[in-house]
């Protein structure tokens, strides 16, 4: 968790009053999954973001928006062992796709046409995939 620290200090992510491990407990409920533990960090630890890391802009939704997003675009709905995290602000969303072996991958798949032949892995954890944006490794190179 050292790594996954020390980007959101540099990046200043907004830090979470309380801890809200019940929320946690409905997110998983709702989309079959259980989430990896850097990004359940991170849930419980701090608030959405809106920014550029590296050369990329995201939007990571905060706890309370997760279920709602999920709904209103029919993520979890269309892509099975998949959860929308936040979006690239254009027309991709950000997500969180784990295989019946619990292998975790961050993709990046447009909000249109929920097809997993479209998505891209963008991390293999959730901490690779911020290490690789504050790397500034491009999704498309």
């Amino acid at each position: 968790m050292e790594v996954l620290q020390a980007i959101i200090s540099k990046y200043d992510f907004p830090k979470r009053d309380i801890n809200s491990s019940v929320q946690i407990a409905k997110i998983e409920s709702f989309s079959n999954l259980k989430l990896p533990e850097d990004y359940v960090f991170y849930l419980e630890n701090y608030l959405g973001i809106d920014q550029f890391i590296g050369v990329e802009f995201i939007k990571l939704w905060s706890l309370e928006e997760i279920i709602e997003a999920n709904k209103s675009y029919k993520i979890v709905e269309e892509l099975k062992r998949t959860i929308g995290i936040g979006s690239n602000g254009s027309g991709e969303f950000i997500g969180i796709e784990i295989d019946q072996f619990e292998n975790v991958k961050v993709i990046l798949s447009p909000f249109i046409d929920l097809n997993s032949k479209y998505n891209i892995v963008i991390g293999t954890s959730f901490t690779d995939f911020l290490i690789r944006l504050d790397h500034k490794i491009e999704w498309f190179s």
